[in-house]
């Protein structure tokens, strides 16, 4: 029984160690204004939608909106020219004003909400960090266990 628990003890410790974090959303949101500023938005679109790795790295990955809502680019592709602003989480939260307004104000911050992870196929709590540039938002979100 001890070694079917230490078992278990390690593949959690390895799951979080595994799971991205805050400075890992952070890191991402900024290579991502960096890739943006040398290269130019049409450049980052196309990486986040076809999932370049660099952006996308499963339940991690870099979205764009820009500053009146619609989804500029994003890896699930059913959502890119969307504006959806008036759509809550599945707490009734409207998240996505929230990130814009964050976008449009200081430029940057965390906003908490619920969504489906992609990995799980389950809603959980999720937290994305948001960074303006320019004129569009880079968004990168952390699902948190």
């Amino acid at each position: 029984m001890n070694k079917l628990l230490y078992v278990a003890l390690l593949l959690c410790c390895q799951l979080a160690l595994a799971a991205p974090g805050e400075k890992d959303a952070v890191a991402l949101a900024e290579r991502g204004a960096q890739f943006v500023k040398q290269h130019g938005k049409a450049d980052m679109i196309a990486k986040i939608n076809n999932k370049d790795p660099e952006f996308n790295q499963g339940a991690l990955y870099l979205a764009m909106r820009d500053l009146d809502g619609i989804t500029v680019a994003h890896p699930t592709k059913a959502l890119i020219g969307k504006n959806l602003l008036d759509v809550p989480d599945a707490d009734g939260k409207p998240f996505r004003q929230e990130l814009l307004a964050l976008a449009k104000g200081k430029g940057h911050g965390w906003v908490d909400y619920k969504f489906r992870n992609p990995e799980t196929g389950k809603v959980e709590a999720k937290s994305t960090y948001v960074l303006r540039v320019g004129d569009v938002a880079l968004e990168a979100g952390i699902y948190k266990h």
